[in-house]
């Protein structure tokens, strides 16, 4: 077949981020793989620059109109990019969504299978819109689509002991002497020293749910009339009457302080109506079909032959059997994509091009191993491989030596990370690489050793009967005073049983996950540390100045861009320019802050600074402590004044793990903490492990990575597959034990990787 080997992309003076005027080609038709240590430019190379450049492009071909709906894409650093096609980025983004959002609307199957039941099912309840719980027609009326109630706890909203004078109101907003408040104990309506316990039916009615009238209240500047509204009806408009989702974190924690949840118990949480879940094919509603684990729901499709539901059938069968194909057979339409963990939301998105004719595209994926067991990779190598074979180019960023091995062509980035990266040390061909004198090349020839010597617990935590999704009762007790890895198959329950139940059995435990950081697009790695407030109070104490003078948030900020170091223009139809600021040059402090200086150093030079070097910069040991975090963690690369905004999951993880450290006694729980990490830098990670354990702490990772496994005291290992075939314990005890286990696939995979057990000699 032509893969279109004579032709390549081309890439000259690549500048973006840390790049260092980076020239080099990739082949077209051919599956190229970037690697390297977080911070070496792989995501600068192949998202800031092929990518962007690519979407950019794409766009100029739309009209004005057009083009002023879709996402603006700059114009990259580079001198040159050419012979570009046209680029379907594959990333790990959050799905997003909401409690609307499930499998089955993402992937548009549960469209077909609307269809399906509403020309083929009995009774009928009308046009494909009445299955839809997005749609009027459809939806439970009880719970609006959503499957679950949310209601406010009456007791929880007001103390009866208490006056409204005495703090009685508890909600959100109604402190005392609030304007909120005043719309109560200023009514004229209430005893504000009677204690809510000797309310009458009737004052207590109209105090939750009264309306009808208004009150006038006397504000600070000025009075005003303002409509009375009862403070159970007032919370349920502000909190409950959206989607929780869309709230900000405050507004949600409320809500799960003042509300209780339930299933709906009008629809049992199918979240249809009564007439769309009488519709029956063969037996079975709409709602069985989106319970139905995604591998049985095709056995159930494939057994219908009518002429009208056949081909209709056929077509939610093909589009199903793909799920299958990469993995995903255990999932079910009706699961929520919020419930979703990267990987799998990234196998997802994979699926929406798997029926594309479309070919000669680039197709680009960033870490499609994330989430997965090592049994898995093989199926992601499959998709690879059959897009590639359709005369696509696909472009990896990863640092998986089996997804590696099926490449064509590899890129090696470093040396290092952050300055010291931003270079190609390698190009060409997996083989020459394991040859290579790369920190990849070297890794790739290193084969770690299973340690002999296991910590003994020194107690144990147990979970007994955790049910909860597919786990089947399953009882567990895991080690205290030991590094734990609990592993399995995609599906197989242990972020559940991990993530969900032990979690909710021990709530002290210190949980550390990939989420989204909350802080401001202003955040930097030394304001997260809480280093920052410490390094502007040495500026000010050596120069004899207030601390706000070194804040870009403060006194110390640029007028001209106040405090951004950019100036972004948007230019309507045309594509965004961020410029450079010309006043402070990208600094982002006016020039009165930069006189000032600590041993020779700015500020601003401080803020460019990576951990290690503001260390020799500062004496305050508090300080210090906190600036080693960085080191301690992996992320010696990045500079202090970095906006958080542009951290991986992996390092969002390990930041999050940077904020933690120093405890004793503590019990961590990380989930996947190798997630974008190189082979080098994971036993940097190890290394962090083996010194929380040595202080005196538990921790317990969700991993799948063998290098992890393979220095672990004690391994949890569940399955045997995923979905309704997992949720059960498969093996508990020390990974020299594991070795011996002959129907687990993390055995398997283990033995093969420590080379006691050849690829494709099976169990």
């Amino acid at each position: 077949m032509d893969r279109n080997t004579d032709r390549s992309i081309v890439i000259t003076g690549a500048r973006a981020n840390n790049l260092r005027d980076v020239s080099l080609t990739v082949p077209k038709g051919r599956i190229t793989v970037f690697t390297g240590v977080s911070g070496s430019g792989k995501s600068s190379i192949v998202f800031d620059t092929i990518a962007v450049e690519s979407q950019r492009q794409l766009n100029e071909t739309f009209t004005w109109f057009i083009r002023n709906r879709l996402p603006k894409y700059e114009r990259p650093h580079a001198d040159v990019i050419d012979d570009l096609s046209v680029a379907i980025v594959v990333d790990q983004k959050p799905l997003g969504g909401n409690a609307r959002s499930t499998v089955g609307t993402m992937t548009d199957i549960w469209s077909v299978i609307r269809v399906l039941f509403s020309r083929c099912g009995t009774p009928s309840a009308g046009p494909a819109t009445s299955y839809s719980f997005n749609d009027p027609s459809g939806m439970c009326p009880e719970c609006d689509g959503v499957g679950r109630t949310v209601r406010l706890d009456i007791d929880r909203a007001i103390d009866v002991t208490k006056s409204l004078n005495e703090g009685a109101l508890l909600l959100p907003g109604l402190s005392m002497g609030s304007w909120e408040w005043q719309l109560y104990a200023g009514s004229g309506r209430f005893d504000n020293d009677k204690p809510l316990a000797e309310f009458t039916e009737e004052e207590l009615q109209l105090l939750l749910y009264g309306s009808g009238f208004t009150v006038r209240l006397e504000l600070k500047s000025a009075s005003a009339d303002m409509r009375f509204e009862g403070i159970a009806d007032r919370f349920t408009r502000l909190f409950l009457k959206r989607d929780t989702e869309s709230l900000s974190e405050r507004r949600r924690e409320a809500a799960r302080r003042f509300t209780t949840e339930a299933v709906c118990a009008s629809c049992g949480g199918a979240r249809l109506n009564a007439a769309a879940l009488a519709t029956r094919i063969d037996g079975l509603s709409v709602a069985d079909y989106g319970r139905m684990e995604v591998a049985d729901l095709v056995g159930v499709l494939a057994g219908i032959d009518d002429p009208v539901a056949g081909p209709i059938a056929s077509a939610a069968r093909e589009r199903l059997e793909r799920l299958v194909g990469i993995g995903l057979g255990y999932l079910s339409l009706d699961r929520e994509t919020t419930t979703l963990s990267g990987g799998e939301g990234q196998r997802l998105k994979m699926v929406r091009h798997l029926g594309s004719s479309l070919t000669g595209l680039t197709f680009i994926f960033d870490e499609p191993s994330v989430g997965l067991h090592p049994r898995d990779v093989s199926r992601l190598n499959d998709l690879l491989v059959r897009l590639r074979d359709r005369g696509n180019t696909v472009i990896v960023v990863e640092h998986d030596p089996d997804v590696m091995a099926v490449a064509d062509h590899i890129v090696d980035m470093g040396p290092r990370a952050g300055t010291d990266g931003g270079h190609v040390v390698f190009e060409g061909p997996v083989d020459r690489l394991r040859e290579a004198n790369t920190l990849t090349g070297r890794c790739l020839r290193h084969r770690t050793a299973l340690k002999e010597t296991f910590r003994s617990p020194t107690g144990w935590l147990p979970v007994t009967g955790a049910a909860l999704h597919n786990l089947k009762g399953v009882d567990v007790t895991f080690p205290e005073g030991v590094l734990t890895v609990v592993t399995g198959v995609a599906g197989s329950g242990k972020s559940t049983l991990v993530s969900r139940v032990f979690t909710a059995a021990y709530p002290d435990a210190v949980v550390i996950d990939q989420g989204a950081i909350t802080a401001s697009s202003r955040s930097t790695p030394a304001s997260y540390l809480g280093a920052l407030d410490s390094i502007r109070k040495v500026f000010a104490r050596e120069n004899g100045v207030d601390p706000g003078l070194f804040s870009f948030n403060s006194s110390g900020a640029c007028g001209h861009c106040s405090g951004r170091g950019i100036i972004f223009t948007d230019l309507a139809f045309m594509d965004p320019v961020t410029t450079t600021c010309q006043v402070c040059e990208g600094r982002r402090f006016h020039d009165d802050v930069l006189k000032h200086r600590v041993g020779g150093a700015s500020i601003v030079d401080v803020l460019e600074m990576t951990a290690a070097r503001a260390a020799e910069l500062f004496d305050d040991r508090a300080l210090l402590r906190k600036l080693r975090t960085l080191d301690d963690v992996g992320l010696t690369y990045l500079t202090l004044g970095q906006p958080l905004s542009t951290l991986s999951g992996g390092e969002r993880q390990r930041i999050k793990l940077a904020t933690r450290l120093h405890r004793t006694g503590s019990v961590y729980v990380l989930d996947e903490p190798t997630t974008g990490l190189h082979m080098a830098d994971t036993g940097t990670l190890v290394d962090l492990l083996d010194r929380l354990v040595d202080a005196g702490n538990s921790v317990i990772c969700v991993e799948h990575n063998l290098e992890v496994l393979k220095r672990a005291d004690w391994v949890v290992d569940l399955g045997p597959e995923g979905g309704r075939n997992g949720g059960e314990l498969v093996f508990e005890g020390t990974p020299a034990a594991l070795l011996d286990h002959r129907t687990s696939f993390t055995a398997e995979y283990l033995r093969r990787d420590l080379g006691l057990e050849r690829p494709g000699a099976g169990t």
